[in-house]
């Protein structure tokens, strides 16, 4: 495919949204990795207490931590070329163009989806279900834990502006 049939590169800007949008999940991925390895987070009771890992749970909170960057990273493909055309090496696929749609319909819906979650977690993050539950981490913990997982509450934003310039660089392509 020639480059002539590409979109517009995205713009400067858009380019730091997307990295900032995958980097917003490395600080909770690296928080509950840690608890994997054994790291005391302050729970005095639970699943989540030193006692259980390292352990079987360790799989979980490590599978978790890297579906959950993988799913940030593919906000690279709206604005990289493999966000527009298949890789050659995809089986069957591969050198197709992506078509606008299949990109912007699943990225809109995480978008808003993302941004619902966390956003209704920051306004319960003290709840007596959450971090107002007894055993929850008090101190330090508490606040390495919510430093951990407050730019989450970037990520579904990010993933907005992209998306929408990704549908504007993809439309004006067929222009």
């Amino acid at each position: 495919m020639s480059t002539s049939t590409l979109a517009p590169t995205a713009s400067p800007a858009i380019r730091l949204a997307a990295h900032a949008a995958a980097l917003t999940l490395v600080p909770s991925g690296l928080w509950r990795v840690a608890i994997a390895f054994g790291w005391d987070a302050g729970f005095g009771s639970g699943p989540l207490e030193v006692e259980n890992f390292p352990g079987a749970g360790s799989f979980y909170l490590i599978g978790l931590s890297v579906l959950a960057e993988v799913l940030g990273l593919l906000t690279l493909g709206l604005v990289h070329r493999w966000g527009e055309v298949l890789p050659e090496w995809v089986p069957v696929l591969g050198g197709r163009r992506i078509p606008v749609l299949a990109a912007v319909v699943p990225a809109a819906i995480g978008a808003v989806l993302v941004t619902l979650v966390t956003f209704r977690g920051a306004f319960d993050w003290n709840g007596a279900d959450n971090m107002g539950a007894a055993g929850s981490p008090e101190g330090l913990h508490y606040w390495i834990m919510t430093a951990s997982y407050l730019p989450l509450l970037a990520w579904g934003p990010l993933l907005a502006v992209v998306t929408v310039a990704y549908y504007r660089r993809r439309r004006q392509q067929r222009l």
